[in-house]
This record gives C-alpha cells, sequence and structure tokens, in this order.
C-alpha cells in the first residue's frame, strides 16, 4: 500500500526498532511507495512511511532491494556528497563512502550479505541513516 511521507523531524529524528517477520508488510508498503515515488526518489527507510522499524529499500537498477535488518558490516574511501531526501526540503553536504558491506535479512527471512559501491553503496547510507536518526 503506497504511504503517506512523513516529514516530521522529531520523529524521523529517533532509532528504529528490530523488525521481525511479523513486519513483512513494511517490506511490501516501501515497495508501493518507492514505486509511487519513483520520479523523486531511489531509496526509503521505513521511518519516511511512519513506521519505526529497521527496513529499508534501495533501487539497484533494474531491481528495488527490500532489507530487514541491515548491519553496515565495512565501509572504504569516504568522499563528500550532496544528497537530498522526500522527508526534507533542499540538499545537503554529507561525507559517504565508495565502498560498502552490508548484512541484512531478505523478504524470505535468510540472512544475506552485499558489497556496494558508487550510486548504490550511496543510496544504501542514506537509508541506513535514517535507521539511526541521522538527517542529513
Amino acid at each position: 500500500m503506497v504511504k503517506p511521507i512523513m516529514k516530521d523531524i522529531f520523529f524521523l529524528g529517533q532509532k528504529s526498532e528490530k523488525a521481525t517477520r511479523a513486519d513483512l508488510q513494511v517490506g511490501k508498503d516501501l515497495e508501493d511507495t518507492l514505486e509511487a515515488n519513483r520520479e523523486g526518489c531511489v531509496g526509503m527507510a521505513a521511518n519516511m512511511i511512519g513506521v519505526k522499524k529497521r527496513v529499508i529499500i534501495v533501487n539497484m537498477g533494474l531491481v528495488d532491494l527490500v532489507m530487514f535488518n541491515p548491519v553496515l558490516l565495512k565501509a572504504d574511501t569516504p568522499y563528500e556528497a550532496e544528497e537530498g531526501c522526500l522527508s526534507l526540503v533542499g540538499v545537503r553536504k554529507t561525507t559517504r563512502y565508495q565502498n560498502i558491506e552490508v548484512e541484512y535479512t531478505d523478504k524470505n527471512w535468510n540472512k544475506k550479505r552485499i558489497k556496494l559501491s558508487g550510486w548504490y553503496a550511496q543510496i544504501c547510507q542514506h537509508e541506513l541513516d535514517h535507521l539511526e536518526g541521522i538527517i542529513i
């Protein structure tokens, strides 16, 4: 179901709670909401749709990857980036890493690891920040 985008800075500034299998619908809602906002959005975190759970979605080009309870394991090669967010007005500078490795649980509740670089790594880091209550 397409959900409205949360713009409450107090809510967005709170850390998200661990997701469980009962939160699988949150992943589906993120897929639907990202699709509805595809023109101006490449990733989302559950708190952006008003759910304080550790669930994100990252557009990987041809597919969208939903991650439950993602954890950043490795990051290297920092650089400065400018990013925007559907929940905020304007763009802001932030530090990102060129290469990252993330462990997460997929929609079938299997543990996975993925290495991302460049644009996809940047999107993922932005969404991981959301889970920690970090607003760019």
